[in-house]
């Protein structure tokens, strides 16, 4: 028998080794790790950076991915021209050309495609001339009723690549495409020996209980805002846009972030806020003022973008309940590479500032 216990008391000593060595190595990882955590209201942006992290610096997109993305794009052209079809309906705008009519019952088909076809050759003709009618033009002046796609003038610049044969999406084509994320999706990638896990969750409402499994441990929260969204509505609430004083993508946001910032899960982590879409907000500003979408409190002059981003850029920090909140803000553009860098130098000097902070204490 004391043979037997013998026995017993080495295998639960090395047992306990063992479990010894890997709190260890957990440690010395977590030690060079960096969690940072992707929020915001749907449309912001997220996924977008995330692809741009992981084309700069983890294995990009490979061929057959690549491939993938071709369908996704051409559904993202066709999901525009509902809409648009839907906006000219609901405010009664006819076509300059009643030929096109036909066309857009043709696009309305929908058809579908492998993620190895060609996109249909009969819907190039049709999508380039509505793309002219000045009924479908102006729809899209409508667009903050429909959520219609940022990108859509890209796609169309690009209609002759797009349309032949051997077309494989690149990188400015995949972040320029949508696609809702649903659950979580990482990111993770290794610079200067330090490992960053980068984790993205779907920005709708529905998506959001969800985010709660991401909240341990984070170092660094990530917000993006959609800056052009202040007379847009939510793509999950068309109806916002009958209230817009009240319900848009704008104020949608700012409700999220007021609960996120003074959140006890992030009291530890830094923040680091991008409004973003800035190109999409210069480019509109001056034909749809703050005022007309109830953002009364905005008194510059009307069309200076400068002016009316430093306004939005104050709200979001009078949202922070903490004075000494330490939150790093930026006004961005999702699909510039810089934005990468713009990101990880603010991640950087938050690690050293962190580091610094611990070294006092």
């Amino acid at each position: 028998m004391m043979c037997f216990n013998g026995l017993r008391g080495g295998e639960e000593a090395s047992r306990s080794q063992e479990i010894d060595r890997i709190i260890r190595k957990d440690q010395l990882r977590m030690a060079h790790e960096t969690k940072i955590l992707l929020l915001g209201a749907g449309e912001s942006g997220k996924s977008t950076i995330l692809k741009q992290m992981r084309i700069i610096y983890s294995r990009g997109f490979q061929t057959q991915e690549r491939q993938w993305w071709r369908r996704i794009i051409f559904h993202n052209i066709i999901e525009t021209f509902e809409m648009i079809s839907d906006a000219m309906n609901d405010f009664t705008i006819e076509f300059d050309n009643p030929d096109n009519e036909k066309f857009m019952t043709q696009i309305l088909t929908r058809q579908e495609i492998g993620h190895k076809e060609s996109f249909p050759q009969a819907y190039f003709d049709s999508i380039k001339a509505l793309w002219h009618d000045t009924g479908v033009k102006e729809a899209i002046k409508q667009c903050n009723e429909y959520a219609i796609h940022d990108n859509l003038a890209y796609f169309i610049d690009n209609m002759d690549r797009l349309w032949t044969n051997e077309y494989i999406p690149n990188d400015l084509d995949i972040l320029c495409s949508r696609l809702k994320t649903t659950g979580i999706t990482e990111c993770q990638f290794t610079i200067a020996q330090r490992t960053y896990r980068i984790f993205d969750v779907g920005g709708q409402r529905s998506e959001r209980k969800k985010w709660i499994h991401c909240f341990e441990d984070v170092h660094c929260l990530l917000f993006l805002v959609a800056i052009s969204g202040y007379n847009q509505c939510l793509v999950e609430d068309r109806q916002a846009s009958s209230n817009r004083d009240l319900q848009n993508q704008m104020n949608e946001a700012l409700m999220l972030w007021e609960s996120l910032v003074n959140s006890r899960w992030f009291k530890n982590s830094s923040i680091i806020l991008f409004l973003n879409k800035m190109d999409l907000f210069v480019e509109k500003l001056p034909s749809n003022p703050l005022s007309n979408y109830g953002f009364i409190d905005y008194h510059g002059p009307p069309g200076d973008y400068k002016l009316a981003s430093k306004y939005f850029l104050d709200k979001f920090l009078a949202h922070s309940r903490d004075p000494d909140r330490e939150i790093y803000g930026h006004f961005t553009t999702a699909t510039d590479t810089n934005l990468v860098k713009i990101t990880m130098d603010s991640v950087q000097d938050m690690i050293v500032r962190r580091n610094l902070k611990q070294l006092i204490l």
